[in-house]
C-alpha cells in the first residue's frame, strides 16, 4: 500500500499502526494520521512510529489508497461529513467504528465507496485481537486481501456477514472485559484464601494462558476438556458445583446476549440519526 490515511488517533488506531509497521506491511512514512484536536497525541505518534501527522485534509487524503476511520463513534457523523469532499470513489474505507453500519457511512459520505466494517477488540494492543470483517459489494478481492493483511498484524481475522457483527461485538468485541472480570474474581478469592497478591497474579495469568492454549491446540471441545479436569469427588468438582449452583454459565450466556442486543440498539440509534 502506497499511502494510508488514518482519521482518529486513539488506542485502536495506534494498535493498528503499530501492528502494520512491526509486521513491515507498510512503512511509517506512508501512513498519514489526523485527529480532532489533540496535537500532542499526533506529535507523539509521529515520534514513536515515524508517521506523517497533519490537519491539512487535502494533504491527508491526496493519493491515499485506503482510509481508516478510527474516531469515537459519537464523532463519526461530524467527522465523515467534514472529510467527504476528499473521499474518492476508488478509496477503500475501513471503519472500526462500533455500531456504525456500512449503510450509514455511505449515506454520510454521499457517494458510492468500497467500505469495510471491522470489529477488532482491545487485545489488538498486544497483537492478539479477534477481528470480524464485513464488506459491501464494491470491495474487490484484492482490497479484501489487503484488509485482512492489516488486521492479521494485530491478531486473527475473519470475514462475516454484516448482520453477524452485533453478535461478534457481544462475544469477542466485549469479550476481553469478561475475562478480566473473571480474573478480578480469581484475584479476590486468592486474597481470601491467603495467597500473596503478586504470586496469585502469576498463577492466574498462567492458568488463563494455559487454558487458552489447550482450547487452541486440542481437538476436544470445552466441555470435554472441563470434564477431564473434573475428577469425581475432587476439588474441581466441588468448585464447579458452586458455579452451577450460582448460575454462572447462564449469567455469561445472558451477558453476551445483552451485549449483542445493546450493539444492535446503538447501531439502530446511530442509523436513525443519519437518516434524519
Amino acid at each position: 500500500m502506497k499511502k494510508l490515511a488514518v482519521v482518529g488517533a486513539g488506542s485502536m488506531a495506534e494498535a493498528l499502526i503499530s501492528g502494520m509497521i512491526d509486521s513491515r506491511l507498510i512503512t511509517g512514512s506512508d501512513i498519514w494520521v489526523t485527529n480532532k484536536c489533540n496535537r500532542e497525541k499526533l506529535q507523539s505518534m509521529q515520534k514513536v512510529y515515524g508517521v506523517q501527522a497533519t490537519y491539512n485534509l487535502s494533504e491527508l487524503f491526496s493519493g491515499a489508497e485506503a482510509v481508516i476511520l478510527a474516531m469515537k463513534p459519537k464523532d463519526a457523523a461530524d467527522a465523515i461529513t467534514l472529510i467527504k469532499p476528499y473521499l474518492q470513489e476508488d478509496m477503500l474505507i475501513i471503519s472500526v467504528l462500533a455500531g456504525v453500519s456500512i449503510e450509514s457511512i455511505e449515506l454520510l459520505a454521499e457517494k458510492e465507496l468500497p467500505v469495510v466494517r471491522a470489529m477488532p477488540n482491545t487485545s489488538a494492543a498486544v497483537g492478539k485481537s479477534a477481528s470480524a470483517l464485513s464488506v459491501n459489494e464494491r470491495v474487490t478481492k484484492k482490497q479484501m486481501e489487503a484488509v485482512r493483511d492489516i488486521f492479521d498484524t494485530v491478531g486473527m481475522s475473519a470475514f462475516v456477514e454484516e448482520k453477524q457483527l452485533d453478535a461478534v461485538t457481544g462475544l469477542s468485541g466485549s469479550g476481553p472485559a469478561y475475562i478480566y472480570y473473571l480474573a478480578e474474581a480469581m484475584e479476590k478469592s486468592a486474597e481470601e484464601i491467603g495467597l500473596e497478591k503478586e504470586l496469585a497474579k502469576e498463577f492466574i495469568i498462567q492458568t488463563l494462558i494455559g487454558a487458552a492454549e489447550m482450547l487452541a491446540n486440542s481437538a476436544k471441545d470445552p466441555q470435554q476438556l472441563r470434564k477431564e479436569v473434573t475428577s469425581p469427588g475432587g476439588t474441581t468438582e466441588a468448585g464447579v458445583k458452586v458455579l452451577e449452583a450460582n448460575g454462572v454459565q447462564k449469567a455469561f450466556i445472558e451477558c453476551i446476549k445483552e451485549a449483542t442486543a445493546q450493539s444492535k440498539r446503538l447501531g439502530q440509534s446511530f442509523s436513525s440519526t443519519v437518516r434524519i
